[in-house]
């Protein structure tokens, strides 16, 4: 009798945000380091924050934990990286969106719509023989509403990448709205190494 194989577990994707320098190329320099260490990046999200002449980055990485604390340690030795969020060591939220161009006839019209109601997609473009819908919501949830409107014929699909803040105070909320004392929003979160390199003594 032949031993069983056991099944693969599927690898788990690790969530990272970064909060990096608004300057040239630095979008390069990251995702050049995940490529050079043969991580692979699943999606990449880049926008800007409440702090001027800084971006926030979502990477959605697979692999173990291994694999992202050593990208984690890489990042960090970069001069653009401000600050790293691990989203595995706190609870937070995330969304997606996706746009879906689904094929349809007089027959399915109907039942199209009714399935997006219950997903409560948005329609965002209307043709003779499509619809586009929106769909906003966390992975589980565009995932499924591209399976259910699979059947009726997907013509065409963009899905952007995750982003996701930490929840609670763990996301700076003013101290005014948890009552937790003070607050890390009532102060600078991003302190230019310049600053900090003041505060250290003159040996010479």
């Amino acid at each position: 009798m032949s031993a069983e194989h056991p099944a693969e577990h599927p690898v788990p994707d690790q969530l990272l945000s970064l909060l990096v320098r608004d300057e040239p190329r630095v979008l390069t320099r990251i995702t050049a380091l995940f490529g050079r260490r043969g991580y692979n990046i699943r999606s990449l999200s880049v926008g800007s924050t409440e702090h001027p002449g800084v971006s926030r980055m979502t990477i959605v990485v697979s692999g173990d934990r291994g694999v992202v604390e050593q990208a984690m340690r890489q990042l960090e030795k970069l001069h653009d990286v401000v600050k790293i969020i691990d989203h595995s060591l706190e609870k937070y939220v995330d969304r997606e969106l996706v746009l879906v161009k689904v094929s349809i006839t007089p027959e399915n019209r109907v039942e199209v719509r009714h399935i997006a109601e219950d997903f409560r997609a948005r329609i965002v473009d209307v043709g003779r023989h499509a619809l586009t819908f929106e769909v906003t919501g966390d992975e589980g949830k565009l995932t499924a509403f591209i399976e259910q409107m699979r059947p009726f014929g997907i013509l065409e699909t963009m899905r952007t990448g995750r982003i996701a803040l930490t929840r609670g105070s763990n996301a700076d909320i003013p101290a005014h709205v948890w009552h937790e004392g003070e607050s890390a929003a009532l102060t600078p979160a991003v302190e230019p190494r310049e600053e900090r390199a003041r505060g250290v003594p003159n040996l010479f």
